[in-house]
């Protein structure tokens, strides 16, 4: 029976070779010392070096880049977890008018892509650009603004959906102890699902931190670039052959933060599983 299966192990590792290969040749690009796309290959022909990590931060704003991505990115999928948390508790726990149709209203939302609005978004900031120049455009805080409008509707309808997983029992027994809405949905559902939290603060973090459509449009100013329009911009000039070298150094060190998200939050998402369970 074993013998049968062989080819199940061959999908497996082409898959996985599949997979891989993008991500050796960006690797092999970055310590190339010519640094151009034409030179580039699987295996490195003229050596190894770290040229490139130098000429990254020597040559560009790579640091600020970095720093403002993480900033937008963190932002975002934090106050859009906090929110559609709340968002969550409210639809899976009370009944009230409208219930259902905002239900159905955040569904449907998602239906259509974010970069669909571009135009009505950038007439609003443009109108908020005169009246609040901190919320604007060329600003972090008026695209982390724009990110969670796209972010909160399919978050909210996620995380509505395992809120109704939680027993409406801990609920009453609380209350009936004395505890307010409030104590008992930051003391009592929080902790218990820790595991949707995590999962939707990634998919909010990695979405973010790697968009470049909506960030291209509301952001002109070098000093506000994130890593997507920073790099774009490394390959967008004339001189883009040369500078392939040093955007497959970008590349890499922009998956670090990802990585290490997803570390962190793996971590949680299994503690959750195990503290949230309902003991009978």
């Amino acid at each position: 029976m074993k013998g049968r299966d062989w080819w199940r192990h061959l999908v497996a590792i082409l898959a996985v070779v599949f997979s891989l290969l993008p991500i050796v040749f960006v690797v092999s690009a970055a310590l190339n010392p010519q640094g151009t796309l034409s030179s580039t290959g699987l295996v490195p022909t003229d050596g190894v070096s770290l040229s490139n990590v130098g000429d990254l931060f020597a040559k560009t704003s790579f640091g600020h880049w970095y720093l403002n991505s993480l900033i937008v990115a963190g932002s975002a999928a934090f106050i859009s977890v906090f929110i559609s948390a709340i968002a969550a508790y409210a639809f899976s726990r009370y009944r009230f008018r409208g219930r259902r149709v905002g239900l159905m209203a955040l569904l449907l939302i998602q239906m259509f892509p974010q970069f669909l609005s571009i135009v009505a978004l950038f007439l609003a900031f443009s109108k908020v650009s005169e009246v609040w120049p901190g919320v604007g455009f060329n600003t972090l805080s008026g695209l982390t603004l724009v990110y969670l409008g796209g972010a909160l509707g399919v978050n909210t309808w996620l995380m509505k959906g395992f809120f109704d997983t939680v027993p409406k029992e801990l609920d009453e027994s609380a209350v009936m102890d004395g505890a307010s809405h409030a104590q008992v949905f930051f003391r009592i559902i929080l902790p218990l699902v820790t595991p949707i939290l995590a999962v939707t603060g990634l998919l909010a973090f990695i979405g973010t931190i790697n968009e470049f459509l909506i960030a291209n449009v509301f952001l002109t100013d070098p000093e506000s670039k994130t890593l997507a329009i920073g790099l774009f911009g490394l390959i967008n000039e004339q001189n883009r052959d040369a500078n392939f070298g040093i955007f497959a150094v970008g590349t890499l060190l922009t998956a670090i933060p990802t990585v290490a998200v997803f570390q962190l939050l793996q971590r949680y998402i299994v503690g959750g599983l195990t503290a949230g369970a309902v003991k009978g």
